[in-house]
């Protein structure tokens, strides 16, 4: 009987769809008659001309039969006065009376628009919903239960965040022996939040934490509690939480959690927006565990800054995870993980590919052996090879070549002399990040060259004297394209761009200017419903705004200086390196080394690490955005 309440709404479209056609075929239909259709202006004359035998008169329609035995109808408007004179002329005239409807199909005419759009709107959701059971279930949870199923993943198919890994061994400590902890007093966090950017491993973290645990796993998406309903969300959170009660100990995973729990007040619907009911709940739910409940929350997000303070505070996410992006010794680790089921040639070199990736997390390591595996493929090689590393990091960071786009000799002159320009300032600048690689092969959408420097070792700091290097190292593009050709191009764009950018940091954020002294100018306003910073607030008057635009204009001017004076003192290293670099596109850091003379002093163990690949780009583009979004810009992020 309940099953048969639940679904009556799918009864409705037969049941309106058998009434109509039985109305339909019950009553008479006019047209059925194949009579001749006599106009009744003929109609009158022929009655006047004594040629109709008889008439049947139904409402304005006129149905008889002529003499001369042809059946006819016709039509006139108003039939009063027409029997009568009918009759004078000695037609046999039959009136029909009115067919009276029954009141049944009277009603179901009128309500037929309105069950056909009701059983329309059941229909669809029935479909939306993937099933009659579900028509009325929407308000049940989409979390998926992991029991036989659970994953299979443990803490060794992880690498690159050891120290997030210790921080949920009491996790699972606690669902394998909850009472060891019970005897000491302790309490086990409710709920974890694990943070880190896109990439670094948080879904896979709490995957082995449910694999180690051996409990039942929970997983849901944020976005999957919001529906177009209003209260949905609130329902399907507490029907998670009953569902999860009934299998404690386990763990309930909520990836990408700043769907539903943005800081509240944001939007426009106040406190009866769907998302702010829909967190209100879950912080209720969080709060309202029972004592020695079995219940972990883990989630998820990539943006902890616009989560509510509510959200975070203890006795719901008690504790904050960072997985952040792994170092050398973690890149590493990530790629014996990757490469277990791969074949290797016996020149690969791991421990060279970790340090050529900085900024590469988890996502972008594996995508990396990926992309050697579909190039060895692609080359008929059975095996990967340090060559298919190296193009494939390449491919990651600047794109595929495009060794098909034409590029005149003159800009291809103008793209060599630009980064060779690059590649002198590196090297010649004391305590620069050495050259790797140096190209003028266009890749990707828009980098027509670049240069790769790779640090000696990973670094948190950054001093004042090294942001000063490495706007000279920016600067060198641009000098050596005015120093050679007396003119100038747009291939500097990117490189102004940020030079500038690094300048202005130095004396707003950092404190690097002696004229404005240690301070840190202008303030960032946070807006929560977009969930970026959209705009500063100048703290500052005007005048101190004139000072840090003259003090960002004497950086750079400085730098510039000092690269065109080194350039011009270095023009035949120049011109040799431009022409070595126009004749084989790609020069090797060693190249370089033996090309300035100092071929000894290149160290080829020392640990290595990707920074700041330059892109050329062409008059009419851009250059390509691939190497800041990899974190392998030369913004420095101190600690």
């Amino acid at each position: 009987m309940g099953k048969l309440a639940k679904n009556l709404g799918l009864y409705l479209v037969p049941i309106v769809l058998v009434v109509s056609l039985v109305n339909v075929f019950l009553t008479p239909n006019p047209s059925s008659n194949q009579a001749e259709s006599l106009p009744y202006s003929d109609f009158i004359k022929a009655v006047e001309a004594g040629r109709v035998n008889r008439v049947s008169i139904e409402d304005n329609t006129l149905r008889g039969v002529l003499k001369d035995g042809k059946e006819f109808r016709s039509y006139a408007v108003g039939t009063g006065e027409l029997a009568p004179r009918l009759v004078e002329k000695g037609v046999q005239v039959e009136v029909v009376p009115p067919q009276k409807t029954p009141w049944w199909a009277n009603l179901m005419s009128s309500l037929f628009p309105t069950l056909l759009l009701i059983g329309a709107w059941i229909f669809i959701l029935y479909n939306m919903q993937g099933g009659g059971s579900k028509v009325m279930n929407f308000a049940k949870s989409k979390a998926k239960l992991f029991l036989d199923n659970r994953p299979k993943v443990n803490f060794g198919d992880v690498a690159g965040c050891d120290e997030a890994k210790e921080e949920l061994q009491e996790v699972v400590g606690f669902l394998k022996d909850p009472g060891r902890f019970a005897r000491l007093g302790a309490k086990v966090p409710r709920g974890v939040l694990l943070l880190g950017a896109p990439g670094t491993g948080k879904t896979l973290l709490s995957r082995a934490v449910a694999g180690e645990a051996d409990v039942p796993f929970f997983s849901i998406s944020g976005s999957d509690f919001v529906e177009m309903f209003v209260g949905v969300g609130a329902a399907r959170v507490r029907d998670l939480f009953e569902q999860a009660r009934r299998y404690q100990p386990c763990i309930v995973f909520i990836d990408e959690i700043d769907a539903v729990g943005r800081h509240r007040g944001a939007g426009l619907g106040g406190g009866h927006d769907e998302r702010e009911q829909t967190l209100n709940q879950l912080l209720v739910e969080m709060d309202g565990f029972e004592a020695g409940s079995g219940i972990i929350l883990i989630a998820a997000t990539n943006r902890p800054d616009i989560l509510d303070p509510a959200l975070l505070r203890p006795g719901r996410f008690d504790r904050h995870i960072v997985v952040d992006r792994p170092d050398v010794n973690g890149r590493l680790g990530i790629l014996k993980v990757h490469i277990k089921d791969k074949k290797l040639d016996e020149q690969v070199n791991l421990d060279v590919i970790a340090r050529r990736t900085p900024g590469f997390v988890g996502a972008d390591l594996a995508n990396l052996v990926n992309e050697a595996a579909l190039l060895a493929g692609r080359r008929g090689k059975e095996l990967l090879g340090m060559p298919e590393f190296e193009e494939a990091i390449d491919r990651v960071i600047a794109g595929p070549e495009r060794k098909s786009r034409v590029i005149s000799k003159k800009e291809r002159e103008i793209i060599a002399y630009h980064e060779s320009g690059h590649a002198l300032i590196a090297k010649l600048t004391p305590g620069s990040d050495r050259v790797h690689k140096i190209s003028i092969i266009p890749r990707g959408h828009k980098a027509l060259g670049y240069t790769l420097q790779l640090p000696e070792e990973d670094r948190f700091l950054v001093s004042r004297e090294e942001m000063m290097q490495r706007i000279c190292v920016l600067l060198g593009g641009r000098v050596a394209e005015s120093l050679v050709f007396g003119d100038v191009t747009t291939g500097a764009q990117n490189d102004l761009e940020r030079a500038t950018q690094m300048a202005r940091q130095m004396v707003t954020e950092f404190g690097m200017s002696e004229r404005l002294g240690p301070v840190t100018l202008g303030r960032k306003q946070h807006e929560v419903f977009l969930g970026r910073d959209i705009v500063e607030d100048r703290n500052y008057s005007e005048e101190i705004a004139y000072a840090i635009d003259q003090e960002v204009r004497r950086i750079v001017d400085e730098c510039y200086a000092r690269v065109k004076g080194m350039l011009e003192e270095h023009r035949e290293k120049l011109e040799e390196i431009t022409q070595l670099l126009l004749e084989q596109e790609v020069l090797e850091g060693e190249d370089l080394d033996r090309v300035l003379g100092n071929g000894d002093e290149v160290v080829a163990e020392s640990p290595e690490k990707e920074d700041l690949p330059e892109t050329g780009a062409s008059p009419s583009e851009e250059p390509s955005p691939a190497a800041p979004r990899r974190g392998l810009a030369v913004d420095p992020e101190p600690a």
